[in-house]
């Protein structure tokens, strides 16, 4: 079984089983990630150590990209995506500390959702071709790692609200281009596609989740 196909003209087949696979593999990989998640939750985990976390997901990703073309890719996915969310439990418990943590989580869940559907459908839907913004992802991440770096010694309220917009953005903005790479052929192996859109919705959550907390002062 095949994992990838070449980008040698690729028919409408090859994007449509591009396109299955990847929503596919995504949506399990959301529910894996969910129940790890709850696991986490459930088990009280303290907030992972920043080193542990960059090279547990990193080396995953590595892993992942190794792997991308072998069913051993598959399961690099599924380590990469449990892993996420075992350091998204933590974050989960906190907000539910706070008065109307729950409220503020499935707000947070309705318009990442909704959000996804959006740009997805956009995208599908016009078949637009989204690679000019490659330049605004490449200048946005540098801003946006300058920032992250920035936010350690200086605790601004507008510098982290900058920082959670400017995620939420970026993520919108590469769901808009993987989705266009996958419709106009440019993306046919749907592990890295998977991926991706994964990472992004993972950062468009908690970036909006911030923003909900910031405005209700929490």
């Amino acid at each position: 079984m095949r994992y990838t196909d070449t980008l040698t003209a690729p028919s409408s087949e090859v994007v449509n089983k591009t396109l299955r696979n990847t929503y596919g593999l995504l949506s399990l990989t959301l529910l894996f990630s969910a129940f790890t998640a709850g696991l986490s939750m459930m088990m009280n985990f303290a907030h992972m150590n920043i080193f542990v976390l960059l090279i547990g997901f990193y080396g995953l990703l590595f892993l992942t990209h190794k792997f991308k073309n072998s069913p051993f890719g598959i399961l690099c996915v599924f380590a990469l995506t449990g892993f996420m969310g075992l350091t998204l439990g933590p974050i989960l418990s906190a907000y539910m500390q706070l008065p109307g943590g729950g409220g503020l989580i499935m707000s947070a869940l309705g318009i990442t959702g909704l959000s996804f559907l959006g740009l997805s459908g956009y995208a599908l839907v016009s078949k637009k071709d989204f690679s000019f913004l490659n330049g605004f992802l490449t200048v946005g991440f540098f801003v946006l790692l300058f920032a992250m770096v920035a936010g350690f010694f200086v605790q601004m309220p507008a510098l982290q609200i900058f920082i959670s917009a400017g995620f939420a953005l970026f993520s919108g903005a590469v769901i808009l281009l993987q989705t266009s790479q996958i419709v106009r052929g440019g993306e046919t192996n749907y592990i890295l596609a998977t991926v991706n859109l994964y990472v992004s919705l993972y950062n468009m959550f908690l970036s909006i989740l911030s923003l909900l907390g910031m405005a209700n002062d929490d």
